[in-house]
């Protein structure tokens, strides 16, 4: 009689194991969950989602910024967790696409796991996904156009490019208005990607087309009691310092004074420090004094006798661009004015935007920085549309470095796909599965698309796909109208390299998740007692 043997435990009894086809089921049914979850804000009649904080009810953010909403939303699933980190690199690398990077590898992960449960290999379906990626990253480098060399097509391509990214986003509306200010933004930089020379401030009120492009640099401060509030040929000296009276911490030490004069002498060398400070400060031969903590009274009083102007508590920011578009450095000691760089500009002077009054820097020595103001009526909508505004951005800025451009609305995903529906008609093997189902993954961005402004997609898609087939290759979804239509004409442009970065991380993440057979779970480490005993 054989008695059976009892699986050994080496796990803690809080740690759980996940394994084979439980793991695999998990992770999949993580990634999935999270794509369905962003995939109705794709595309330009993409939905919205209102993201409420629990811990504070009057934290609300109202938005289809992919990264946005996957970086505020609190996920458990470790798969989930992988595709939240694509997003948030594809944000970091070229700003625009995180959406379109989780759905694809959502996306990719549904059909890996059909083939899985045909009893595919994962490791089968992991090369012949490789071997489609190599072919769809070809046919995107073939199908890219580069107008990089003609100043005015490129500059219409940049427009064309700011118009496809926000027109998925609350600026659609005037999104002809703000493709030009975000691409004269771009331009000004004269091909810096640094995105800190442009400078985006907020104000509630007025309309949307209220916003506007101002050169040179505005801050959100008010100018120093007494000082003047308009200089011409400004020299600025930058600062990070305490500016009320340099007191000594000496921790428990105290002062015994026997009398009124004595406290009053105390009181004078604190004031005769900081005067000595002050003047160390009027030294530099500055007219203009900025400091990123609080200048009290005594200062201020001494600078506006000596008609300098000063701003205090800029943020820090603000102090960090101001530095770098005025040309100077963020000083904190005054001893050696020699080795001190000073920042100038042609006019300072305090405007009103809306309700507020701000500093204005005009005729910086740094002719690339430039602010944009934007107006609107809710807060919300202010900040959905400085994340619009951001993503523009970024993605000029990338394609100025990489002036390659591709068609948008579908089409490019439809030419990938066709290529890997030919190398999977010449692939032997089971990799022909996992090539087609790549190729069928591809095909899911045109149709979520259509699906979120209510159109046939199953129409729209086989109609796109006959056209592809017959050597149309510049056929797209038209949006506007709820048909197919010729993407050229209706300039749907996006730039290549963020195209091709959404490629390459869906890949790179379906095929991660792709590889795991077994989740393991640590057990929570438990909180001792202290107590006496």
């Amino acid at each position: 009689m054989t008695s059976q043997l009892q699986p050994v435990p080496i796990y803690n009894q809080n740690a759980s194991e996940e394994r084979g086809e439980v793991a695999r089921l998990s992770s999949f049914v993580g990634a999935i969950a999270l794509t369905d979850l962003v995939k109705t804000t794709l595309g330009p009649k993409g939905m919205d989602k209102i993201l409420a904080s629990m811990s504070n009810p009057n934290e609300i953010t109202v938005t289809n910024d992919g990264a946005t909403i996957l970086t505020k939303i609190y996920i458990d699933n470790p798969a989930a967790k992988i595709l939240v980190d694509i997003s948030r690199t594809q944000d970091d690398e070229v700003g625009d696409g995180t959406t379109s990077v989780c759905v694809l590898a959502g996306e990719l992960l549904r059909e890996g796991e059909r083939l899985v449960a045909q009893k595919v290999h994962p490791q089968t379906i992991i090369n012949g996904w490789r071997m489609a990626l190599d072919t769809a990253k070809k046919t995107l480098a073939e199908s890219a156009i580069d107008n990089g060399a003609d100043k005015e097509k490129f500059r219409q391509d940049l427009i064309n490019i700011a118009k496809t990214t926000l027109s998925s986003k609350i600026l659609h509306t005037e999104k002809e208005y703000f493709a030009n200010m975000v691409v004269d933004a771009v331009l000004r930089l004269k091909g810096n990607s640094n995105l800190d020379h442009i400078h985006i401030i907020k104000k509630s009120g007025g309309a949307l087309r209220d916003s506007y492009l101002e050169e040179g640099f505005i801050l959100e401060k008010k100018i120093g009691v007494g000082c003047p509030k308009r200089l011409e040929n400004a020299k600025i000296l930058i600062a990070n310092t305490a500016m009320d009276t340099d007191k000594i911490k000496i921790m428990g030490g105290k002062v015994v004074v026997d009398s009124m004069t004595e406290l009053s002498k105390l009181e004078d060398a604190e004031k005769a420090k900081m005067l000595e400070k002050c003047k160390k400060i009027v030294d530099h031969n500055i007219n203009c004094f900025i400091n990123r903590q609080l200048i009290y009274n005594l200062p201020e009083q001494y600078f506006a006798e000596h008609g300098i102007m000063s701003i205090e508590h800029a943020d820090f920011e603000g102090v960090e661009r101001l530095a770098l578009v005025t040309g100077s450095e963020i000083t904190s000691t005054f001893d050696h004015p020699e080795l001190v760089k000073v920042g100038t500009c042609k006019l300072i002077e305090e405007v009103i935007i809306g309700e507020d009054k701000v500093i204005k820097f005009s005729g910086l020595p740094n002719s690339q920085a430039c602010t944009i103001v934007l107006r609107g009526a809710t807060s919300h909508m202010l900040e959905e549309a400085e994340r619009s505004i951001h993503d523009a951005l970024c993605v000029l800025s990338v394609t100025v470095g990489e002036t390659r451009t591709i068609l948008g609305a579908g089409c490019a995903e439809m030419r990938m796909a066709q290529a890997v529906d030919q190398l999977a008609a010449v692939t032997p093997g089971k990799k022909s599965l996992a090539i087609e189902s790549f190729a069928r993954a591809l095909r899911q961005i045109p149709t979520i698309i259509a699906n979120n402004a209510g159109y046939d997609s199953s129409e729209l898609v086989s109609q796109m796909k006959a056209a592809h087939y017959q050597g149309k290759n510049n056929v797209g979804l038209n949006m506007k109208d709820g048909c197919i239509g010729n993407i050229d004409e209706l300039g749907i442009i996006e730039s290549f390299k963020v195209k091709q970065q959404v490629l390459i991380s869906a890949h790179e993440a379906a095929e991660m998740i792709m590889r795991v057979d077994d989740i393991l779970r640590a057990a929570p480490r438990k909180r001792e007692q202290m107590g006496r005993h």
